[in-house]
């Protein structure tokens, strides 16, 4: 026989599961209701570069013509995906990790395309006079990086391959910007960051590269969209034709984007041609089962360190076209 505080304990939880759900439903129409105003919300950061060039170059209004574009910089992937599970976004650019942090703490994102693998743009740095010479050498010291972050998933590989733990480094979870004045400050020991980052720090001669990503990660870049826009797959055709443009255009014209991408992120122009240099090109596709089962190992490795709290699967959110 259950007791009075039982049932009441039982009211409890079914009303805050239905203001849950209320309030989940309330999210989801209200992006739809956005969505039937022709208002299209964009998170880029400044490594995306086709999306930038998207918006320099008006790709989108020709193809979705009467629709509102709002685009809104983020410092890093971690922050788009944040706003794309509260419904600020709709549509937004990261690399390997966010999506999986995401994924793990319940956010509702959905992955609906890739661009090919840039192994190239990201590196883990040191300081140009520093005695570390090999990955090794990362034990006992202090690495920076995003938390959630391709880099994150980066001193993951790193440490794997030089046969070294978790607990064998000491983490200092820091934004890009944060990061990169502590490194020249002295107060880190090691850098994990992408492109642009990684060819400013490189180009003004304060970093040196200890391994790039080669060999360790595919360093995918992702598009991830709302549950909402998932239900358009006329609007998504539309942006990944967008992009695809835009890296079509960037290849053709690399001079040209270096000018405007140094302008637009405050990247020194020499450091945006040496992003620019190294960076695959290639159109944004779907995911193929390769492309999943090798988001899937980014996943494996964060929970085999107890880095999110369960295991996941990544093709429960990957968009079926």
């Amino acid at each position: 026989m259950s007791r009075p505080e039982d049932r009441a304990l039982s009211r409890r939880q079914v009303l805050a599961l239905l203001g849950a759900t209320a309030g989940a439903a309330a999210s989801l129409a209200g992006a739809d209701a956005r969505a039937a105003a022709g208002e299209l919300r964009i998170g880029y950061q400044k490594s995306s570069v086709n999306l930038m060039v998207t918006r320099e170059r008006r790709l989108l209004e020709s193809r979705l013509p009467g629709t509102g574009l709002k685009w809104v910089e983020f410092p890093a992937g971690p922050h788009i995906l944040e706003a794309l599970a509260v419904g600020s976004l709709d549509f937004g650019f990261t690399g390997d990790t966010p999506p999986v942090f995401a994924q793990a703490a319940g956010k509702d994102i959905w992955y609906v395309g890739l661009e090919p693998p840039k192994p190239a743009n990201s590196a883990i740095l040191v300081p140009a006079k520093s005695s570390l010479r090999a990955l090794s050498d990362l034990k006992g010291k202090r690495v920076a990086f995003q938390r959630g972050s391709s880099a994150h998933y980066l001193v993951v590989r790193a440490l794997d391959k030089a046969g070294l733990q978790w607990s064998d480094i000491t983490p200092l979870y820091l934004t890009p910007s944060d990061a990169r004045a502590a490194f020249e400050k002295g107060a880190v020991d090691a850098w994990g960051i992408w492109d642009p980052y990684y060819a400013a720090a490189e180009i003004d001669g304060s970093a040196r590269v200890l391994s790039t990503g080669v060999g360790l990660s595919s360093n995918n870049s992702f598009y991830l969209a709302s549950k909402a826009l998932t239900r358009q797959p006329a609007v998504l055709k539309a942006l990944f034709d967008s992009v695809s443009e835009a890296d079509a255009w960037t290849k053709a014209n690399l001079p040209a984007t270096a000018r405007f991408l140094s302008e637009a992120t405050g990247v020194p122009l020499a450091g945006t041609i040496r992003f620019l240099a190294r960076r695959t090109a290639g159109p944004v596709t779907p995911l193929k089962p390769a492309d999943i089962a090798d988001q899937q190992r980014v996943a494996d490795a964060f929970s085999r360190l107890g880095l999110i709290p369960k295991p996941l699967k990544v093709a429960d959110v990957v968009w079926k076209t």
